[in-house]
């Protein structure tokens, strides 16, 4: 049994080891656009824009809204 709770452990480490990855490969590809004031606000933008959309959907298809 002790093997099976190393093995289990293991998963945590993996799944954190692998978004930080995909997080450090679009960060290297997405770095040299800032370099260019006019990409680096579109980015800047896309990314306010994404984040709101999701919040507001969620906030609007969960209820959550105070009353």
């Amino acid at each position: 049994m002790e093997g099976f709770w190393e093995n289990v452990l293991r998963y945590p480490r993996y799944m954190v080891s692998l978004v930080l990855g995909i997080f450090f490969f679009l960060w290297e590809q997405i770095k040299p656009l800032f370099k260019n004031p006019i990409t680096a606000t579109a980015i800047f933008g896309l990314l306010i824009g994404s984040f709101s959309f999701l919040y507001f959907t969620l906030k609007a298809m969960l209820g959550l809204d105070p009353v």
